[in-house]
C-alpha cells in the first residue's frame, strides 16, 4: 500500500525546517546505511543525535499525531525518530531494502521497520531528478511531492532515489512499527476506515449501518494488533 499525505507540514513549518537545516552540519549518509545499503547511497544526512535533527524530528512527531491519514494507513506503536538528508547534484541511492529492524537511538530497544515514510522538504521546481522510485505488487511508482507533502510505504518494497541533476533535494525519513505487521491485513484496515470515513458523510453516527462498519473494523482490528 502507497499512501499520499498532503500538507503534513504547512508552508510555515517547512520554512522553519530549511532555515534550521541550513545551519546545520552535514555529513555522509551512509552513517544509518546497512552493509549492502551502504554501497548504494550517495547523499548527505544530518547526525541524527544533533540538537537540530532532534528539535525537526519532535516537529515531524507532532505533525503526525495530529494527521488522522497518517495514523490510519500506518497504525503507528512505534515511530522511529526522524532523519533528515540531502541530495546535492550528482547524488543518488540505487535500489535497496530497508533494513529489518533498527535500534532506537539513546535506548535499549529496536524497533521493526512495517511502514518506510519520506516527508519531501524542497519545492520541486528547485531541483530536477531525485524521484522516490518505489516496486512492489502496487507496481513502479516515481514519486516528486511538494513541500510538506509525505508519501509511506511497505518497508518490505524495493526503493531507489534517482540522480539530482540540478539544485538540492531535501527531506525528512524515517520508519513505523505497525501494529498491524501485515500489510496486506493493514491495507484492508486502510480501506476499510476510508470507507467508514465516507459512509458517515452521509449517515449520522447512530446509523445502524454506520454502527455495524465501526465495530466490524475494531473487531478486526483487535484480532490482528500485536501490541
Amino acid at each position: 500500500m502507497l499512501v499520499h499525505i498532503p500538507n503534513l507540514l504547512t508552508p510555515e513549518e517547512v520554512s522553519y525546517c530549511l532555515t534550521t537545516l541550513e545551519q546545520s552540519q552535514w555529513i555522509d549518509g551512509k552513517v544509518t546505511a546497512g552493509d549492502q545499503s551502504a554501497k548504494a547511497k550517495f547523499n548527505l544526512q544530518v547526525p541524527q543525535e544533533s540538537a537540530e535533527s532532534r528539535e525537526l524530528g519532535d516537529l515531524v512527531l507532532r505533525a503526525l499525531g495530529r494527521n488522522p491519514l497518517f495514523n490510519s494507513a500506518a497504525l503507528p506503536l512505534r515511530v522511529f525518530p526522524p532523519l533528515f538528508n540531502r541530495y546535492d547534484e550528482g547524488m543518488r541511492f540505487h535500489t535497496h531494502v530497508d533494513n529489518a529492524i533498527r535500534p532506537l537511538p539513546g535506548t535499549g530497544f529496536r524497533i521493526r521497520t512495517d511502514v518506510s515514510s519520506t516527508l519531501f522538504l524542497s519545492d520541486p521546481a528547485d531541483y530536477d531528478g531525485g524521484e522516490l522510485i518505489i516496486q512492489d505488487t502496487f507496481g513502479t511508482q516515481k514519486i516528486r511531492l511538494p513541500a510538506g507533502d509525505m508519501v509511506l510505504y511497505p518497508s518490505t518494497s524495493l526503493h531507489s532515489v534517482s540522480q539530482v541533476t540540478r539544485g538540492s533535494r531535501w527531506a525528512s525519513f524515517f520508519w513505523s512499527q505497525s501494529m498491524v505487521p501485515d500489510n496486506t491485513q493493514r491495507t484492508l484496515l486502510y480501506q476499510f476506515d476510508m470507507s467508514i470515513i465516507e459512509t458517515r458523510k452521509h449517515l449520522p453516527d447512530d446509523h445502524p449501518a454506520v454502527l455495524g462498519l465501526t465495530a466490524t473494523y475494531h473487531n478486526l482490528l483487535r484480532q490482528w494488533a500485536e501490541l
